[in-house]
């Protein structure tokens, strides 16, 4: 009997055993090259402090990996040894020398790092040693980055898993974060990089550069392309608080297609001026996203600083999700300039609007108040009253017509506004304003026929009641101008109708 036990006990340790080691050899996952890639690193620390330094992981999977006992190889020897942790889809692990290089922002791992501003070889490998990134892999001078500025090397596509210098670069602007001493980082630690160019929606604010006096209420908004399945978002929005002050935030119409209810909310975070947090969710369950372009988000600030420069953007915390999850988004940024800032630059000057050559167009012409300008910005005064740039050109001539995106649909006979600024070196020159009329055509022929008629109303009656932003909305059917189809645009086909141009 005794044999019996011992015997029992024996086969039961072994299949215990067997059975363990199966399942923990079968939950080992074998990665491939780019399923982890090294995304961004500040080998040149910050303004604060040459040991502010700190490398960037993302995940282009839609699955989490365990980055536990992975490791950073440096110039084939150093080791940076990831103990534990996880990356999410589509997400982000920030390895920190210290806790303080990325202040505001908690560390996935605090490492300590010795990167050379000459140049390092960096190779991730995983677990089991298996070669996952490399990254100027010659140990030569860094792909991108910058000792004097401090800005950060940036992946461009992280869907080159290719050791090629062209896909990196220098970052351009900053998501807010602050460094040990406070500074704002020139770089995107946890966050989409300012030079991404790889696949994904874009987000980006609809006036690249914005401009005022003090005093005045700006408009900025929040726009969508290329989505598929969007069901929600949460933006973190960075602003210079010493020129801007926040006033109001509104939802865009693009997530409430199909008169879907959504939940959205806006505040300063923690009451305080500079980070605007705003997020707008679908409620529809099962989930349910929506597909294209829109609006999203529009913001007013007050201008408080009589002169100034800075850049408005998205923080660490932003992102955007579909059904699933989080997905991969392309980030935009736009740049403050106020008051003394740009009469740093002369005016350009002669500027005169005509026709322009083929119907429905308006061509503006300008003299060059500087050889030596950059280029020039076209805003257009749009029906809410708030100005847009619609283009940006090195010409001294621009034409508004129907190929222009978010503009065209020129109006017979309606006054148009627009502004010219110059540009140089990141200056830039006051506004200049032109006003001009295409006199070819009827008021009130929105569908461009030359004849004011019933498919006028009709068309009309289509997009009766909207107002500029809804998705309903035809700014070819506004001819008021006002930014409401309305009594206003049917008293205009009713004061041509029957004529024809």
């Amino acid at each position: 009997m005794k044999k019996f036990i011992i015997i029992l006990t024996v086969f039961v340790s072994i299949s215990q055993f067997s059975i363990f080691q199966f399942l923990r050899i079968d939950s080992v996952r074998a990665y491939s090259v780019g399923d982890v890639v090294i995304n961004e690193i500040a080998w040149a620390g910050s303004g604060d402090a040459s040991g502010d330094e700190w490398i960037e992981l993302f995940n282009p999977t839609n699955q989490k990996i365990d980055l536990s006992s992975w490791v950073i190889v440096d110039d084939g020897s150093a080791e940076y040894k990831i103990d534990q942790g996880e990356i999410a889809p589509h997400g982000y692990f920030l390895i920190e020398d210290n806790e303080d290089a990325v202040s505001d922002l908690k560390a996935d791992a605090l490492i300590p790092l010795s990167l050379a501003n000459a140049g390092d070889s960096l190779t991730l490998k995983d677990s089991a040693g298996v070669l996952v990134d490399k990254v100027n892999s010659s140990g030569g001078a860094w792909y991108g980055g910058n000792s004097e500025n401090k800005a950060s090397m940036e992946r461009i596509d992280p869907g080159i898993t290719n050791d090629e210098a062209e896909n990196f670069g220098s970052a351009v602007s900053s998501n807010g974060s602050k460094s040990s001493g406070g500074s704002v980082i020139l770089g995107t630690p946890r966050s989409a990089n300012s030079i991404y160019g790889g696949s994904g929606v874009g987000i980006n604010f609809n006036d690249e550069t914005l401009t005022g006096n003090l005093g005045e209420t700006v408009d900025l908004t929040v726009g969508i392309s290329d989505a598929v399945d969007l069901y929600a978002y949460g933006f973190e929005i960075n602003y210079p608080s010493e020129i801007l002050s926040f006033v109001s935030a509104e939802k865009g119409t693009f997530l409430k297609v199909g008169n879907t209810e959504t939940a959205f909310y806006s505040s300063l975070k923690d009451g305080k001026e500079g980070t605007l947090v705003a997020g707008e969710a679908r409620l529809l369950n099962p989930p349910k996203g929506v597909d294209g372009d829109g609006e999203l988000l529009h913001l007013k600030f007050k201008i408080i600083s009589e002169s100034g420069e800075g850049q408005i953007g998205f923080g660490a915390g932003s992102f955007v999700s579909d059904v699933q999850g989080d997905i991969v988004a392309k980030f935009g940024a736009s740049t403050v300039a106020i008051g003394n800032v740009l009469s740093k630059l002369s005016s350009v000057k002669d500027l005169k609007i005509s026709n322009g050559k083929e119907r429905f167009s308006l061509k503006i012409m300008w003299e060059v108040s500087d050889k030596l300008v950059d280029f020039y910005v076209v805003k257009k005064l749009m029906p809410d009253g708030s100005f847009i740039t619609i283009g940006e050109t090195e010409e001294l001539y621009f034409i508004d017509g129907d190929d222009v995106q978010n503009s065209g649909k020129i109006i017979p006979n309606v006054e148009y506004k627009y502004q010219i600024i110059a540009v140089k070196n990141g200056a830039y020159s006051a506004p200049i304003d032109v006003l001009g009329i295409d006199d070819r055509g009827l008021k009130g022929d929105n569908d461009r026929s030359d004849s004011v008629d019933g498919k006028d109303i009709e068309r009309l009656a289509r997009s009766y009641g909207s107002n500029f932003g809804d998705k309903e909305y035809d700014m070819q059917k506004d001819s008021s101008f006002d930014g409401s189809i309305d009594g206003d645009d049917l008293i205009d086909i009713g004061a041509n109708f029957g004529l024809t141009y």
